[in-house]
Formats: structure tokens, sequence, C-alpha cells
């Protein structure tokens, strides 16, 4: 096992440390500030703010709000958490910290991209970094601060095991994430405090910062190679390495494989992707259960279900079916809060890899503009608009090109291309396409008129290329439409 170099790795990474008290008190004469905090030195008090009861010192951080107050981000932690913060911080300050943990989860994905991995990964070292501000504040926030590491900060270390990423990407991204929390934190302190109180404050928060991040950084230590032990020996690390094999396309052994996954690659099978929103909390069992009643509404038996990370699934489920689907016909709706994409059924090792890629591609369109029921979405439904999207700039353009003035992401706008790709798809019957939105017909005549008015050119002379247009757009959503007021106006930014 590698533990022990780990382990020795993780100690020169410390020593480092006395470095960086170095580099703080140097930091403190200048007058560089390389990212402004958007503080207010207002100092009066609001139902957002409160006023500390355990350090007088620290009265400047109950005066942090974020940079843009009106485009806070969804927090990563959970409730829980949320609600304690809040009662000790304020809504203000956690406000700033939430947008600061998504800043430090950025930065860090950008340098030490391993550690992100797509959506679901980034979540997790969202909530980790979140995690870590608030609690550093809250530290900063008492006058005999206590170092306790909040599990959900400590969830990344586990995951990074499990993804076999390496030990020192890991502390690099921590050490990286330290120095934009202390900066933030200094500067935020230099605009708030009076300069005749800043050094000793300097001080005591460079001492914080560093007790903090110390003990961080042992317990992520601690947690990875705890984990590293538990998954490099287990059964779902060998599925799980399998499966990434045959995905990746390497050679394998199929009767090996067949083997360790306990399940038959000469099949056909129906691949599908699952996700829970991280936010929520939700244990695993209800993924793993939402994906296995999935596959056993469509028909498929036995099942395979690979747990990615935190809150990702990877299930296939085999059929003898040509296009598996629900047994009432229905559009099939997972339990709040969990997200299904499916491929379509294939043959064989290279079927089981195809329908997969084909579930990832749902997938992420479904991140873009996930349906308004929450319903699974088959890859057969959306295949012209995930090969369109496959640039997704090309995509913008060819949406906007077509349905010009149309191509607005507002209520007004998407009733129009709704009742206008129905009218088309029920080959221009107005009672049907009536019958299907549950309206009357002459709401759909005066809809088809003002929306081909707003294209600005006769449907019939590129019925194919609208057509494609309108589907693309429904499936895409905000990713591919203009943001205006209302459909006529198009003077806007785009996404």
């Amino acid at each position: 096992m590698e533990s022990a170099p780990l382990k020795t790795q993780f100690q020169s990474n410390i020593d480092i440390l006395g470095l960086w008290r170095l580099c703080w008190a140097l930091w403190n004469t200048s007058d560089c500030r390389e990212r402004s905090t958007h503080a207010h030195s207002n100092r009066s008090r609001d139902s957002g703010m409160r006023t500390p009861s355990d350090s007088n010192q620290a009265q400047w951080l109950y005066q942090l709000s974020p940079p843009d107050a009106g485009s806070v981000c969804a927090p990563a932690s959970s409730e829980r958490t949320l609600a304690v913060a809040t009662e000790r911080l304020g809504s203000r300050t956690v406000a700033w910290a939430i947008d600061l943990g998504r800043e430090l989860a950025r930065t860090i994905t950008a340098e030490v991209p391993e550690l992100g991995g797509g959506p679901d990964p980034f979540e997790t070292l969202r909530m980790g970094t979140e995690s870590a501000v608030l609690h550093a504040l809250m530290m900063l926030a008492q006058a005999s601060p206590s170092v306790a590491i909040s599990d959900e900060a400590l969830l990344g270390g586990r995951e990074f095991a499990r993804r076999r990423v390496g030990l020192g990407s890991v502390l690099r991204g921590i050490r990286m994430g330290h120095a934009l929390l202390a900066r933030s934190v200094m500067e935020a302190s230099r605009e708030l405090i009076p300069a005749d109180e800043q050094a000793e404050e300097v001080r005591r928060i460079s001492d914080v910062l560093f007790a903090f991040i110390d003990e961080f950084s042992s317990r992520m230590t601690d947690e990875y190679l705890a984990e590293h032990d538990r998954w490099v020996t287990s059964g779902a690390a060998a599925r799980e390495e399998a499966v990434r094999v045959i995905i990746k396309g390497d050679p394998v052994q199929e009767e090996a494989v067949t083997r360790v996954l306990g399940y038959r690659l000469a099949a056909r099978h129906l691949g599908i992707v699952a996700w829970c929103d991280s936010h929520l909390g939700l244990p695993a069992t209800d993924l793993q259960q939402a994906a296995s009643d999935f596959l056993a509404g469509h028909g498929c038996h036995p099942h395979l279900l690979i747990p990615v990370g935190r809150t990702g699934l990877w299930g296939w489920g085999i059929t003898t079916a040509e296009c598996p689907r629900p047994a009432e016909d229905a559009r099939w709706v997972p339990p709040a809060g969990i997200h299904i994409a499916c491929g379509s059924a294939r043959d064989g090792l290279e079927g089981f890899r195809q329908t997969h890629r084909e579930a990832e591609h749902v997938a992420r369109l479904l991140r873009m503009n996930p349906p308004e029921d929450g319903a699974a979405v088959h890859y057969r439904d959306i295949d012209v608009t995930a090969l369109l999207c496959s640039d997704l700039n090309a995509a913008r353009r060819f949406v906007q090109d077509e349905l010009g003035a149309l191509a607005v992401h507002s209520p007004h706008g998407e009733q129009l291309r709704s009742t206008l790709r129905q009218y088309l798809c029920c080959e221009r019957s107005l009672a049907t396409a009536a019958a299907r939105l549950h309206v009357a017909r002459n709401t759909v005549t005066y809809r088809v008129k003002r929306a081909q008015e707003l294209i600005g050119h006769d449907l019939s002379s590129r019925l194919l290329q609208v057509m494609t247009a309108l589907e693309a757009a429904h499936v895409l959503g905000a990713a591919v439409l203009e943001h205006t007021d209302s459909p006529g106006q198009r003077t806007v930014a785009r996404p």
C-alpha cells in the first residue's frame, strides 16, 4: 500500500505553513488588493446581520456581503449547516461565504482539473469549500475558537480516493483554497477594521486560519487514506474499474469481466445515467432504488448499478425489447430531486458502451434545461438535438437564425414556440394541436400566426430547419435562446 509515503508527503506540505505566515505579514503592509470583497463599510445593523457575542474584535465579520446580492448562487451545504452558520454569522455573511466557496471551487478546478471532473464532482468540491469558509468564519467569530471540521468539508477526501485522484493533487487544492480564503478575509478586514486596530486583528486572523488549515489538512489526509485502503480492496472498486475500461474502449476479456460484474455482457442493454441534487443530501439508497425502479419499469432484468461519486450512478439493464418503454407508455417521473437520462437499447459489448454514451449525452442536455415535470428523458426522444448540440455555439446560432425574434427566453416566447411545435408535429391540424395543448382552436390559430410573424418567413420554405430549431429550443432552452423581456426584442446578451 502507499499509505506511508502519502503520509510523508502530507507532512512535507505542512512544513511550508511557516513560510505562508511570513508572506501574509509582508502582504499586510502592501497596498495590493487582487480581489474586491464588496464588504460594506456601513456598520448599521439589520435583520441580515448579527452582533458578535464572543469576540468584540470580530465585529467586522458581520459587515460582509456578496459582490452582487441579487445573483447569489444556491448553497451547496445542507440545511442544518446553513441554519447553524446563519444563527452565528447572519444571512449576509453566509451569502458572502457561499459566493467565496464557489469561487474557491472554480479556481481549484481550473488549476487542478482532476479535482473537478464533471458537474457532480464539482458540486461535491463546492460543498467542501463552502463548508470550509463557513467554519473558518465561525472560528473567527469566537473569542476562543475551537477546531472541529464538519463532515461536509471532508466528503471530498473520500470521493477523491474512490476516483483515484492523487493525494498530492488533493493537498495542492487545499493549499490553493487556503491561499484564496486567507487573501479574501485579509482584504475584508483591511476595508472594515480601523487602521489602528488592524495589526492586532490580522495577527489573530493569521493564527486562527493556520490552526484551521492545519487541522483540515490533517483530517482530509486521514479521510483520504482510510477511504483509499477500503476502496482499493472492495468489490465495488473492481466493478467500477471494469466498467470504466469498457467505456473507454480498451480491449477486455469478456468472460472475465462478466464474472467481475456479475452481469452478462453478451446481451441487449439499456443504459442510464442518474444523479440527485447534491444540496438535498438524499441517501444513496434512494438514487439506487429510483434507478432500479426505472429499469424494471422498462422491462429490464437483471440490473447493474455502479455508484459514481457522492450523487451519481451509472446503470444498465438487460432487455429483449427493440425500444423499451414503461408498460403504461407514459413519461416516467422519478422522485423529487432525482434525474434520469436514458440511452437506446444496444447489443453486446459495444452496445453496453454506446447506450451509456448516449445516456451521458442526454444527461448533459438535461443539466442545461431539465424538464419542468422532472421526467426521465430517452435519447431517441432528443437524438436530433443531441447531434445538433455537439457544438453548442453553432446550435445557438442556428436556433436564433431560424426562429428570428421567436428565439427569446421568456414565458410568452415559450408559449408561442410550444404551440407552433405541436401544430407542426400534428401535421398542421389546428384541432389536434388544440386538443394536445388543452386550449381552444382559435387560441392555436392566433399563436401560430403570431409565431410565424416573429420568424419572418413562410414556414413551408424552410420547414425542416424550423422544426429542428423548435425542437432544439424545446430541449436546450436558455442555452440557445436570447434573453429579452418579450418576443420581438433582440438587443440582449447571449448565455
